[in-house]
């Protein structure tokens, strides 16, 4: 039988566990503070709320309003942002326009430019020395429309007649003037008084005259 230790508490050396600190000594949870331990009341109450005002909506149909507006607003930014779209297009395009109608303007006005020299101008009426003319005396002095008549024959008319202006029978006009019956002998007309030295008479359109050209000679 083993023998008894009979040595007391005091018989062997102390060491470090103979002294231990004051107080609670290793691991242990330090006291919380108030809103630690109020803090999940709150989340799950604020759960709550949320799952309250979820299914109110729900029922009551407020949610299905929430949602339609969310999608018209969705509706008129889309709208909006076409209508803008579009606008930038037709700004884009109008410069394009304008240089297309401004190029078929010049097309089209090219042909006509390039056409013009092209076209011969028109020829002026010339004087038909073959026309009869009737030189007609009004000044009463004797042989003056043979003495004109004469001038006409040297300026190259081969149709030239000399009488009075009674027999004619013409009213005598205010002033010497060279008539001529259609408008086809007003170019002879014009010689007729140019080669006469008749300048500034009147040379007028006379269908009554029984001849192509009448010269009156006034006093």
């Amino acid at each position: 039988m083993a023998q008894k230790d009979s040595r007391g508490y005091e018989s062997y050396p102390k060491d470090a566990f103979d002294n231990p600190p004051d107080g609670p000594v290793g691991v242990h949870r330090g006291r919380r503070s108030a809103l630690v331990r109020i803090a999940p009341f709150g989340v799950v109450l604020v759960l709550a709320v949320l799952a309250g005002v979820l299914f109110w909506s729900i029922f009551s149909g407020q949610a299905a309003n929430i949602f339609r507006s969310a999608r018209q607003a969705e509706q008129q930014t889309t709208t909006q942002a076409s209508t803008t779209s579009a606008s930038s297009s037709v700004q884009t395009e109008s410069p394009s326009e304008s240089t297309t109608e401004s190029a078929s303007a010049s097309a089209s006005e090219s042909p006509s430019e390039t056409a013009s020299p092209s076209q011969e101008p028109e020829e002026s009426p010339t004087a038909d020395l073959a026309d009869q003319v009737v030189v007609a005396n009004g000044t009463g002095v004797a042989n003056y429309a043979g003495a004109k008549a004469d001038e006409l024959r040297n300026a190259g008319f081969t149709d030239v007649t000399a009488t009075n202006l009674a027999d004619l029978g013409l009213a005598a006009p205010g002033q010497t003037v060279v008539w001529y019956q259609s408008e086809d002998q007003l170019a002879t007309a014009q010689e007729v008084a140019n080669s006469l030295g008749l300048d500034g008479v009147a040379v007028e359109l006379n269908p009554a005259i029984g001849a192509p050209v009448v010269a009156v000679l006034m006093g």
